[in-house]
Formats: structure tokens, sequence, C-alpha cells
């Protein structure tokens, strides 16, 4: 029997980027490197399925090793690019196999969270009908945390939440500074946080005050609390503290936002009318405050999930680990499943790297714990503080700095050649 042919690589980014989303770009890539016998070509989906479908594969082997090396602390998903595109279309998936049929591709990787790994499912589901060889695995990617299930045996926590986590304990930090200072004027202060409908991220305020010292209520999407029980928290922690600091999750159903939606049906609330945040100031301005002054508000927007300034060194560890474990995975022939942390048992934190079936992850939501909020339900249990902790690190992650500009890697528009007719993406050509 002949030596089997190495197969070529498609790799791509699906839903919202992270600041850590590249070292796991990284992981795979190198990886695959490191198995010229196994794996051919490595390209990368020019803006995720999109790239596949419109036959736009970035050549990420005749890439720089240097610029391969700088996605390390390159973030966000402007080196490949990403997207929010549902497979919903039998037309799409045969367009899919045809696309990797003509590049000899044998191995399919997805970066992402949920809706990726539902990508990832139909996409090696669609293969199989054909008769296709292709081994699918999953990365996972999320600053939400919410991939995998309830009991965190599968997923543990998503490379993308230690970093995001970090930017919000080391911003409402710094935050309640300002609003110490300037509480004669300004006695409460409404931050906005990112989280649709799980509450992980605003959670994670709580990690700037374990000790429980600062005026800080916190309001995630799962406590579901009315405007008039803000209100009246509010008004007994000014009562009580002179001042407030609110950290409000922008899934909170206070009124209508004007929230528009992503290709998943996913409230895209950066691009909303109106924000939570602003409708509580409002709302707390005109009630009145049982204090002189106003109530102020801020709402940090997408740079929360691209911050590598804020990144945690346990975080970006992880990212390339899983990255890394899912081409070992490849390596192996294990298909249909998605690289997974998990946490070692001990009193040490310790991540561990399996596999899971993407049918046990896809397109599925890991709520908040409902034994991890306070019974106020304006606050977080000490358990999501002990699960939290480790995750944001001890250190700084050192970012390449040139002429007093950061450094990030910037691949070469080396595509593969194109072998098949253009082709137009089934959900645009519904809307013209």
């Amino acid at each position: 029997m002949g030596e089997r042919k190495a197969r070529n690589v498609v790799v791509a980014m699906g839903g919202g980027p992270t600041p850590v989303i590249n070292n796991s770009l990284r992981g795979v890539v190198e990886t695959c490197f490191s198995f010229p016998d196994r794996f051919g070509k490595v390209y990368g989906a020019w803006h995720g399925i999109l790239g596949v479908l419109k036959e736009e594969l970035l050549d990420l082997s005749a890439q720089s090793r240097e610029e391969i090396a700088l996605l390390r602390t390159t973030p966000a998903a402007g080196a490949i690019g990403t997207a929010r595109y549902k497979l919903a279309h039998e037309e799409d998936l045969g367009r899919i196999i045809e696309v990797l049929r003509a590049h000899e591709v044998g191995y399919f990787f997805g970066i992402g969270g949920n809706d990726t790994q539902e990508v990832c499912l139909k996409v090696a589901e669609a293969a199989e009908r054909a008769g296709y060889e292709l081994t699918v695995v999953g990365v996972p990617k999320t600053i939400d945390n919410d991939l995998g299930d309830e009991g965190f045996k599968l997923v543990d926590h998503t490379p993308g939440y230690g970093s995001v986590a970090r930017y919000w304990a080391w911003t409402i930090q710094c935050l309640e500074e300002e609003n110490r200072g300037s509480s004669p004027a300004d006695p409460v202060l409404v931050v906005q946080a990112m989280g649709r409908r799980v509450g992980y991220i605003t959670a994670a305020a709580r990690l700037a005050d374990p000790e429980r010292e600062m005026p800080l209520l916190i309001f995630l999407p799962e406590m579901d609390p009315t405007l008039d029980e803000i209100t009246d928290l509010v008004a007994d922690m000014v009562r009580r503290h002179g001042r407030a600091l609110v950290v409000a999750s922008e899934g909170l159903k206070l009124a209508e936002v004007g929230e528009r939606r992503d290709a998943f049906g996913h409230a895209a609330f950066s691009s909303s009318r109106a924000t939570v945040a602003q409708i509580l100031v409002n709302h707390l301005n005109d009630v009145g405050l049982p204090a002189r002054g106003l109530a102020r508000g801020q709402v940090p927007g997408t740079e929360q999930r691209v911050a590598i300034l804020y990144a945690s060194p346990v975080d970006l560890e992880e990212a390339f680990q899983v990255g890394r474990k899912a081409a070992l995975l490849a390596a192996e022939g294990i298909s249909g499943v998605m690289a997974t942390i998990l946490r070692a048992p001990g009193p040490l934190y310790r991540a561990e790297y399996d596999a899971v079936p993407l049918s046990e992850v896809a397109a599925k939501d890991r709520p908040f714990p409902g034994e991890w909020i306070a019974r106020d339900r304006a606050d977080v249990a000490d358990e999501f503080v002990r699960y939290a902790r480790p995750l944001l690190g001890e250190d700084m992650v050192s970012i390449p700095i040139v002429e007093g500009r950061l450094r990030f890697a910037r691949l070469r528009p080396v595509f593969a050649e194109k072998e098949l007719p253009e082709y137009v993406p089934a959900a645009y050509r519904e809307k013209g």
C-alpha cells in the first residue's frame, strides 16, 4: 500500500473576536506545519465560512514564520477575518464540499462559539453525505463563556473569557476611583457590559472587589430585574454609602432598545438605537436620587473583546494550547469533535485538554448558574469568584512595540488560485 499523501487544511473563524483568538489560529497552524507528512498547505478562510463559499482562501503556508509568530499577540480577527453567516441552505453546503474538493482539503478547523461549532457540525455532515473524506475539528472561542454544559464537565471555560474578565476586573477598579472621587456631583455611575443572554462577562465585575468593599451592584440577564427593582436597589446603596457603582448587562430587558439582529437571530446591541445604560441613567435621573448630583453612564463597546493590553497570560496560553490540541486530534484522524479545556482536580488551578463531540456543543447556550447568583439578585456569589479568579493570571502580556506603535501580524494577500465559477452565498441572494 502506498504512502498516504498529505492533504490540505482550511481554518475558518466565526462570530465575534477575542483578544486571544489569533493565538488559537497560531496553535492550529504551527502544529500543522510540524506534521508535513499529514498536513499539506494551510489556508485561512477569508472572513470565515464566507471565504470557503467564495473560494477566498488565504495561503498561510506562504506567510513568513515571523508573521505567523506575531499572531500570538495580534487581537481580534483582522488577520484572516470572521463572519456571522448561518448555513441554512443545502446549496451552500454543496458549494463548500465543491471548494474543499477542488483544493484537496482534507482537514477543516472552525474557531468560534456555539454557532461556529454548528457550522463545523454541518460541514462534517455534508461531507459524509457527499462521501467526501474530511476531518472536522472545532476550536472553542467566545468571550461570553456560554459554550458547553451546565455542569462544566464538557467545557470548563472558553478562550477569550479570561481576558475579558480581566478587562472588567481592572476597568471596575479604575471606575471605582472615578466614582469615589466625583461622587458629590455624580453619585451613581452606570456601566454597561457585553453579554446578550448570559451574564459571565458582567459577573466579572465582582473580580475587581472580591472582598465586597465597593458600593457595587451587578445585574445579569439571568436576574431579569425590572427598572423599578434596580432603582430601589440603587437608592438603598446610595443611602448607605452616598454613592453606587452599577454594572448592567446589555441584555437586560428594561425597555425597548430598538435592537438589531445578526444572521443567527442574536441581538446585536452595539448596533441598537438605545442602550441599557442610557435607559437606566435617564430613569434614575428622572425619578431622582437620594443624594445631590446625577447618575452618569458609560458604555464600553467592542474594545472589551479586542483589548490585547488587558489579555490574561493564562487565557493566551490556553488559546494556543487548545488550537494545538485540535490539530493533534486531526493528525490522529479524530473528526466530528471540538477540542476543549477542562479543569484538573485539586486545589491549584491547572488546565487539561480533551475532545467533546460537536453534537454536544453546537448551537447550545450555557446559562450562568443560578446558584452563583446572590440572594438579592444584585450580585454574584463567592463560588463564581473561586471559578473565575484563576483565569485572570498574574502577569502582563508583553506586546511588541515598534516606533511607539503596537506591532501586529500583517499577512500578505496570497490567495489560492480559484478553480470554480464565482458564487454568491444563498442567503445574500435572498436579500437581493
